[in-house]
């Protein structure tokens, strides 16, 4: 497999799934805590999303991070657009971003568990 057919099946699976999650391992079986921390966050807002699992492709593992221009995995992508890893989509959570990104680009997920997540992390 050549890289620019990894790139040209990463640009397949992104544009063609709404919200696409590259990870280690999958999203019922993470393999790495930020993998992990993320495909918890989709799945208990319950957003109906594609895992990659990057360990079981080098190619893509090393593509997905060329086609970012981003050196970490997981990513996650909504709508064909790089949003962010595991830092940044926690932030987004927190702070309800990413409720708004969902709705803006149609993706539906829990409002009342995304409400959850903010008020179990609420600092006192």
């Amino acid at each position: 497999m050549t890289t620019t057919t990894a790139e040209s099946q990463i640009k397949e699976t992104v544009t063609s799934n709404a919200v696409v999650l590259f990870m280690k391992g999958n999203k019922t079986m993470p393999q790495c805590g930020f993998s992990s921390r993320v495909a918890g966050v989709l799945n208990y807002m319950g957003v109906d999303y594609a895992d990659v699992d990057v360990l079981q492709d080098q190619e893509i593992r090393q593509g997905i991070k060329d086609y970012s221009d981003w050196p970490t995995i997981p990513q996650l992508y909504v709508k064909g657009e790089f949003v962010g890893g595991c830092d940044i989509i926690t932030e987004m959570t927190l702070s309800g971003e990413l409720d708004q990104l969902f709705e803006q680009n149609g993706v539906a997920y829990d409002k009342d568990a995304a409400a959850k997540i903010r008020e179990a992390n609420a600092e006192d």
